[in-house]
């Protein structure tokens, strides 16, 4: 179910796409296919800022790990846990133990990508009965979700409950989040969440990041902070021809000159713009937040450090040599999958979002047996380490309607309880895989959808809560294990910005003020421009508002501290 915009781009990597395709893949894993206030903490009515420290620990709900499941490889450095035996369905664990839904009836609006089944279908019959709630989806086109979103915000008609990524959290949404949708802290803060033994679970980090104008209102999807984007190569062909896996920017310079031969149409890769950002310690530009950090007293924002200026200087070196595939040189989108050129061996080296490693190597098992893809580890450049910096660890929230009654309120807990089960529980395998013998049968361990399987366990109860950000491949357990153990080396290598793990809401007036960097960088990486543009804008973005947004942010750390010390 991974949307279409993240598989199909091949220009350059989108950073909407890829957050789209990360978000949804960390949600679960089904039929072997990945799925896809003022400044200052304690004014709750605030409309831009945070709420951190103190304030914060009087609304979090307090941790307490699951024992339920235990995974093959424990989180370790911010990584996903990871599963990599075989599903015995009789040895299933039970992490719900009494059903808390009252029986009422409760509205999802939801994103959706593909063709949503028919209420009445038998997935959503079980869940339904398993939650003891009537749950009604509103499914909408994921591709243009925040059109839809912006409009329901913008009028007295909202859903019970209303799914929101961190990707459409722009203009005047945050602002709407917080008037339209309930504190759930009297639910859930301190020891109240207990009742809730799965939401109970879900790491505080990602709990911190549902604070919307100082309260708890968001349910999340639990995320690795490590990197989602791999640069992915292919294994097979660099075995094959004695390829090394390369260990610098340099390195890899010189190893895509040797591979590429455009005669032969072969060439070395694709774009590679965001890992040169994380081989070069470019701050993170998946959040606006994020791209701030304090550097010897000051905050500095990610476009002005000399690192960004390094990265898009190597990104446009590898174009300018030749040894990008053409496709991303000519700027194509939706007319050619770059998938589908890296598994006919065109180019054996591009970015892509971690979830792609399993899927490539899912959808090649039988047309292409020997094909082997793998992620290299991020190189360093210039003989330092590499310097990935830490994406947010919660991005899609779940929010209940400010107006619904309290019996909702705790029917919508009771979904968010059941989807938040961990892997290896029965209420994980329903929401994700759906009912044996009709959308999954289990193969030597491994559940394999169905045709009715892929038509209704689709992208919709994984949409409300999850559980602590897990990778499990029962079909392909290697795949599941490189993930994770890739996670942990990177994320050993992996620092926190300033304002890291913090739900920012920055104001109105400075939306738009950096949202034509993205552009630049590609057209600066294909020679359209030059550096010295890139100096320019960013020297534009300073008085047009880039310094008096610095001031803000700088009292948000002052007043707040830090989440990452």
């Amino acid at each position: 179910m991974t949307p279409k915009a993240a598989s199909s781009v091949s220009s350059g990597p989108s950073r909407r796409s890829f957050l789209a395709s990360t978000a949804v893949a960390t949600a679960a894993v089904a039929g072997g296919m990945p799925l896809l206030a003022a400044c200052g903490g304690s004014d709750s009515g605030s409309r831009e800022g945070t709420t951190s420290g103190k304030d914060a620990k009087k609304i979090l709900p307090t941790y307490v790990a699951g024992n339920v499941v235990t995974p093959d490889i424990p989180s370790k450095n911010g990584s996903s846990n990871g599963f990599t035996g075989k599903l015995d369905l009789a040895d299933l664990k039970t992490s719900v133990t009494r059903k808390l839904g009252k029986g009422g009836k409760v509205t999802v609006m939801s994103p959706f990508w593909g063709s949503p089944p028919k209420g009445s279908n038998p997935y959503y019959t079980a869940m339904n009965d398993l939650i003891g709630v009537d749950v009604r989806w509103q499914n909408q086109d994921g591709n243009t979700y925040d059109q839809k979103l912006g409009a329901v915000l913008a009028s007295s008609d909202v859903p019970d409950i209303v799914v929101v990524p961190g990707w459409n959290m722009g203009g005047k949404i945050p602002s709407a989040i917080i008037s339209k949708f309930a504190d759930l802290g009297p639910y859930l803060s301190g020891d109240k969440v207990k009742e809730y033994p799965n939401l109970a679970a879900i790491p505080t980090d990602a709990w911190q990041r549902s604070i919307f104008g100082g309260a708890l209102r968001g349910l999340p999807m639990p995320a690795s902070y490590v990197t989602n984007i791999v640069p992915l190569y292919r294994q097979d062909v660099f075995e094959k021809e004695g390829y090394q896996v390369p260990t610098s920017a340099d390195e890899f310079l010189a190893l895509a000159k040797d591979i590429t031969n455009a005669k032969a149409k072969v060439w070395a890769c694709g774009d590679m713009k965001w890992t040169a950002f994380n081989s070069f310690g470019v701050l993170s530009g998946s959040e606006k937040p994020l791209g701030w950090n304090l550097v010897d007293g000051k905050l500095v924002y990610r476009i002005e450090t000399e690192e960004y200026l390094e990265a898009l200087e190597w990104t446009r070196k590898l174009f300018a040599v030749g040894v990008v595939h053409p496709d991303f040189k000519l700027g194509k989108s939706q007319a050619t999958d770059p998938q589908t050129k890296f598994a006919a061996g065109e180019f054996l080296i591009y970015n892509n979002d971690i979830s792609s490693w399993y899927g490539l190597t899912a959808s090649q098992a039988t047309q292409n047996p020997d094909f082997k893809v793998s992620g290299m580890d991020i190189f360093g450049a210039g003989g330092n380490d590499p310097i990935p910096w830490a994406a947010q660890p919660a991005g899609i929230f779940a929010f209940v309607n400010k107006k619904a009654p309290e019996a909702v309120v705790r029917d919508a807990l009771a979904v968010a309880n059941v989807t938040a089960a961990p892997y290896g529980t029965k209420e994980y395998m329903l929401t994700n895989y759906g009912v044996e013998g009709t959308h999954y049968t289990l193969k030597d361990g491994v559940p394999v959808k169905t045709d009715q399987g892929n038509n209704e366990v689709l992208n919709a109860y994984v949409m409300v809560a999850s559980p602590a950000s897990t990778l499990a491949h029962p079909d392909f357990p290697d795949i599941a294990k490189a993930q994770v153990e890739w996670q942990q080396r990177m994320g050993a290598l992996t620092k926190k910005s300033s304002f890291w793990g913090m739900q920012i809401t920055e104001p109105a007036r400075y939306t738009n003020l950096s949202n034509d960097f993205e552009q630049l960088e590609d057209d600066i990486a294909r020679g359209r421009k030059k550096i010295g543009d890139m100096q320019q804008a960013v020297s534009d973005w300073k008085s047009k508002g880039g310094d008096k947004l610095r001031d803000w942010y700088k009292k948000i750390l002052d007043e707040n501290g830090s989440a990452a010390d």
